[in-house]
């Protein structure tokens, strides 16, 4: 029978590793059930080194989708909800979980809790899984003792969160399609075609117009400096990633710069206010501070340039000029949400209004997404029109000046 290598918690809590003998895996754990532990990693000890090489790997660079943490979320949910102990939960999920990183997470998260740890603070021990408004509402849940509620709340927003996202991408994701191809169809017609015409045109000494001049000047450029344009075009893309992705004002720019953008920008906006609203509504219904909402709100809200907004403004009502007021001084809030914001504070009622103004703003991302597929159209079909007229006139205006030299002949 082959040997399995296993790691488990003995029925003291602490971690142990060693082999047992089964004809397969799942009796392998079965029989470290029975002997009180819980399994957490079970492997065929004969498999390769490569393959324990390439499952390695394969942890390292996976991610968690939405949709896995949605599914985990609501699989937590019911069985808590059914009143199953929460060492017990773990240990199903992590054998129903297929994402590899999440897997190794719910066995980390039973281990702390385990050990004496809270909830919330193992899951705010994988903070690329989990983000702080995930730790926030489950600590929310366990303060207040209704975290069956606290996570029907979290579930709606990370749906919430998906639905718009998926939205978005999915009405950027034929202009990208379409650029790409106009991309290719330029190069291929720059590299292949125009030069078989030159030569046809430079054997019957026709003069050269402008549009083919310009096109064999770029395929000169193309053919004879390929690879110092690939070292330009690499360093300047690592240049820009390394300052607009990885320092914090170099974020803030790019942040501020989409937000400008014609048609995008106030996508993004729309967007923006709509999780900002839903998520606030909910932190708010859920008896978490103003404060900490608003710290939530700055970490999750993923636009830089309205993070610091949230910054300012947190800090005016740390000095109790409540919300409405600083926000009518933030840049990127349009009047309605503060003015919605301001009855809800007058009346008491600011979850309620939030949530208003979350709908409106659900249907205005809606409104925005339509109206951004509208006008992407006659942009990409101009686009195209430019590239192929651009190539017409350089292959066929020599093409006529041919015809009348062979004329007058």
């Amino acid at each position: 029978m082959p040997n399995f290598k296993y790691k488990a918690i003995n029925p003291s809590g602490a971690t142990i590793s060693g082999v047992v003998t089964a004809d397969t895996a799942e009796l392998a754990e079965n029989v470290l059930t029975s002997q009180g532990y819980i399994p957490m990693e079970i492997a065929d000890e004969s498999a390769s080194e490569k393959d324990s090489l390439i499952a390695r790997l394969n942890r390292s660079l996976a991610f968690v989708k939405a949709r896995d943490l949605i599914i985990f979320t609501k699989q937590f949910r019911t069985m808590f909800n059914a009143g199953l102990p929460i060492l017990q939960i773990m240990q199903i999920l992590e054998h129903q979980t297929e994402n590899l990183k999440l897997r190794n997470a719910i066995a980390e998260i039973g281990i702390e809790v385990k050990e004496g740890s809270t909830l919330h603070g193992a899951f705010a021990a994988h903070p690329s899984i989990f983000s702080p408004l995930y730790v926030s509402m489950v600590r929310a849940g366990e303060a207040s003792g209704n975290l069956v509620e606290v996570l029907n709340r979290l579930i709606y927003i990370l749906e919430h969160e998906h639905k718009v996202k998926s939205d978005v991408r999915s009405a950027l994701n034929y202009p990208i399609i379409v650029v790409i191809a106009l991309f290719g169809a330029f190069i291929f017609l720059l590299t292949f075609v125009i030069p078989q015409f030159a030569k046809i045109y430079s054997k019957a000494g026709v003069a050269l117009p402008l549009p083919t001049r310009i096109s064999l000047a770029m395929y000169h450029a193309l053919s004879n400096y390929w690879h110092l344009m690939i070292l330009i075009i690499a360093f300047t893309v690592l240049g820009f990633y390394l300052y607009f992705r990885k320092t914090g004002q170099g974020i803030y720019v790019l942040h501020s710069l989409l937000l400008r953008i014609p048609i995008l920008g106030p996508l993004f906006v729309k967007v923006a206010m709509s999780r900002f609203a839903s998520i606030f509504a909910i932190l708010q219904s859920s008896g978490i501070p103003v404060l900490t909402s608003l710290q939530i709100l700055r970490d999750t809200i993923g636009n830089e340039a309205i993070s610091r907004e949230f910054e300012r403004v947190q800090n005016q009502v740390e000095e109790g000029r409540g919300i409405s007021t600083p926000l009518r001084a933030a840049k990127y809030f349009p009047p309605m949400v503060i003015d919605m914001i301001s009855v809800g504070e007058e009346s008491g009622q600011l979850d309620e209004m939030l949530h208003q103004v979350s709908v409106h703003y659900d249907d205005e991302v809606e409104y925005a997404v339509r109206r951004l597929n509208d006008a992407l159209g006659p942009i990409l079909i101009a686009g195209l029109a430019f590239v192929v007229g651009f190539f017409a006139l350089a292959i066929f205006l020599p093409m006529w000046d041919l015809a009348r030299v062979q004329m007058k002949f």
